[in-house]
């Protein structure tokens, strides 16, 4: 996260009105606080604030209902007018730290679930009549609210019969099936199979309310909330305290706890995966699908019972600092009740990660290095960051003898900027990598400033439509500098905003009302060195190859409330000029990937899925069901040898990480699957094939071209 002059000046002035913002037992109102405290920041630290106006007021109102009845199923049109009286009033209201059409509309949603329950349980019990002429259209976005409570009835008839065919249909393919298969098999009648497919139905609606009656209060005021924040920009957003401690462990990639990811259903909390390398697996004790009915704390002498316990509840009993011991009482799944005692550690979520593998061609090798995300410790500078990881596996495989690299961004969403121009230095001499701008102020350059460059060979990144922020400055930079060829998408995410984290909880002189959480803020926009935004436009690749996402409205010109596209001044820098025939071997690689009949066939099944995703009308009649769904699926059929498609390329881990595998199978089950799909990858096997058209001999090394653009 970038703080520059003008967010320590932000800083400054919120510390400066902490005594606005004091919180104790003689007020109790949280929620109006905390409306006051973000309306503040949002004011005086967006990038682009807006005004709080009636236009503001109205897109809130808009998009907190949505949020809350997104399939319109539990509102009824009198519910909207109603509340329509205070559609021009929220703007009003936050600067008032008035909460009511919260209140109300919050209310309102409470009694109409409660309602819905009995609906869905009345409709389950009886057989829904699969002649009829019926149809749903799941576009609900331009289907009005019902009228009348016998028209919600019949919405959630309608729903629930959509819910209910598609198992229907499958359960009576599945019979027939067995009947084929096995001589003298009885298959189940259909009604049967109907009641079967209710009943599934039931169970699991059963499961859904049993979720919304977890959520309180609080859950939905952060709705509320970032109904609000989010009108400023897409990526401003409210966190609540979970919701932050969440966000801090997808950044960092790891925290503090036994290393279990857990499950709640039908009010029994069970583990659902032991995490590799974490304090449970190498305890050994645990085991996927154990319940986990009393915790007790290492300094209690009692346990606490977690027995339909809210799982956030569960999950904030259950972890803890790195060194303290929590003791678990457990249900395995043999019956028997036992007591585990485990020591916390710090678990570390492998995915998260930079991998590496290598692979040869033609008698080369060439390294593959994978980065889901640019990840950091917002805590801790100092601890595991993807810079020092992609580093260290840079040199691995230099060590290896690898004669080329290939970095995958695709579906990377970004990360710590900081660690993008650390990265960005390790390919380049001294330079520019990204510049940044605060509203009102001018560019700040980040540059690289070390002189040295650890990866001078052929460089291929990888990228597709989901690449974002970070992951586009990265691939900018190696563009603009021609220092690497850029195969994907058309074009990336394009998201060229730079958002700061801030605990709201500091900037509270006293607080008695518990932990405010946290805001994520955009307070600045970066641009490439080139001058030019990678907001909406994102980085258009070298070379564009179709995929899966290729029709699909996924990127930031998609969302709703983005900032502009705009420039400035190009920064001073320097092409690389290590190349010969660069644009050449970009010719090149067009020219393979318009002849490449795999390519051909995914873009024709981005075509297919965009149209799957524009039809929204489904038939309840069983029989006009059946036929659309065997009509997909025959269409569906053209795309099988999409599955088929391999490549002769193998892959292999490093040294040291076939020593992990002897200990961690788990590890070395995770690296044989990557591998596996890579041989598979039409786009890998294209990166390799650019790595080799620019092969080591083609390198000029030491030489630039002086430019200024």
């Amino acid at each position: 996260m970038i703080k520059n002059a003008k967010v320590l000046v932000l800083a400054l002035l919120l510390g400066a009105a902490s005594c606005s913002f004091t919180t104790n037992s003689e007020d109790p109102g949280k929620d109006k606080v905390l409306i006051s405290l973000i309306s503040y920041v949002l004011e005086k630290g967006h990038y682009d604030a807006k005004d709080f106006d009636d236009k503001f007021s109205e897109q809130v109102f808009d998009d907190f209902i949505t949020a809350l009845d997104p399939l319109k199923r539990y509102y009824l049109a009198s519910d909207i007018k109603e509340f329509e009286v205070y559609k021009n009033q929220i703007d009003d209201q936050i600067r008032k730290e008035d909460i009511t059409f919260f209140d109300m509309a919050y209310t309102r949603l409470r009694e109409r679930m409660e309602e819905s329950k009995k609906i869905y349980e009345e409709v389950l019990d009886k057989p829904f009549d699969y002649t009829a002429e019926d149809s749903i259209d799941t576009d609900y976005e331009n289907v009005g609210y019902a009228k009348n409570r016998k028209e919600l009835k019949e919405r959630w008839e309608n729903q629930l019969k959509f819910s209910a065919i598609g198992t229907y249909y499958d359960r009576i393919q599945e019979e027939e099936q067995k009947a084929k298969d096995s001589t003298g098999y009885t298959p189940m009648s259909k009604k049967e199979l109907e009641e079967e497919a209710r009943k599934t139905t039931k169970d699991s609606y059963a499961e859904y309310f049993e979720f919304a009656d977890e959520l309180d209060r609080d859950d939905y005021f952060s709705v509320y909330i970032n109904s609000i924040v989010e009108e400023f920009d897409p990526h401003t957003t409210y966190f609540a305290p979970v919701d932050k401690d969440r966000f801090d462990m997808q950044m960092s990639g790891q925290f503090q706890g036994i290393g279990a990811r857990l499950q709640k259903k039908s009010n029994e909390i069970s583990i659902t995966e032991i995490i590799s390398g974490g304090p449970a697996w190498r305890g050994e004790e645990l085991e996927e699908g154990d319940i986990i009915l009393k915790v007790k704390q290492q300094d209690e002498d009692v346990a606490t019972s977690v027995v339909g316990m809210r799982l956030d509840d569960a999950v904030e009993l259950i972890k803890g600092p790195k060194g303290t011991v929590v003791t678990l009482n457990v249900k395995k799944k043999d019956g028997t009740i036992r007591n585990v005692a485990i020591t916390r550690d710090v678990v570390e979520l492998e995915e998260t990660y930079a991998k590496t593998t290598t692979v040869e061609k033609e008698g080369r090798k060439y390294g593959v290095i994978n980065l889901p995300k640019f990840y950091f410790d917002m805590q801790n500078a100092n601890q595991r960051n993807a810079a020092t990881d992609v580093k260290q596996e840079i040199i691995r495989l230099k060590e290896e003898g690898a004669e080329g690299l290939v970095i995958d961004l695709r579906s990377n969403g970004g990360g710590s900027l900081s660690t993008v121009v650390d990265i960005a230095g390790l390919f380049i001499k001294e330079g520019p990598v990204v510049q940044v701008k605060s509203n009102g102020a001018e560019s700040e350059i980040l540059k690289d400033k070390d002189p040295s460059i650890l990866w001078d060979k052929p460089l291929v990144i990888l990228v597709n439509e989901i690449s974002a922020s970070a992951s586009e400055i990265l691939a900018a930079a190696m563009q603009d500098y021609k220092r690497a060829v850029i195969i994907g998408s058309k074009q990336t995410y394009g998201k060229g905003t730079v958002q700061n984290v801030y605990d709201l909880n500091r900037w509270l002189r006293q607080n008695d009302l518990g932990d405010m959480g946290a805001l994520k803020i955009t307070t600045q926009k970066f641009y490439r060195i080139n001058g030019g935004s990678t907001q909406l436009e994102g980085v258009k690749s070298d070379v564009v190859v179709p995929d899966r996402y290729s029709y699909i409205d996924i990127g930031e010109k998609d969302l709703e409330n983005p900032l502009p596209w705009d420039k400035i001044d190009a920064a001073d820098y320097k092409v690389w000029d290590g190349y010969i025939d660069y644009e050449q071997t970009i010719n090149n690689s067009n020219a393979r990937m318009s002849q490449n009949q795999q390519l051909q066939l995914i873009e024709e099944n981005a075509k297919w899925i965009k149209s799957k995703q524009d039809d929204s009308v489904w038939p309840l009649n069983l029989e006009q069901y059946a036929a659309k769904v065997e009509e997909s699926e025959a269409e569906a059929k053209r795309f099988d040898a999409l599955r088929d498609y391999k490549t002769d390329l193998v892959y292999k881990s490093l040294p040291y990480e076939l020593e992990e595998f002897k200990k961690d199978t788990v590890l070395k089950d995770k690296r044989q699957r990557w591998h596996e799909e890579l041989a598979k990858d039409v786009y890998m096997e294209e990166a390799i094939n650019v790595l080799e058209d620019l092969k080591t001999n083609n390198i000029r090394r030491g030489k630039l071209a002086d430019v200024r653009e």
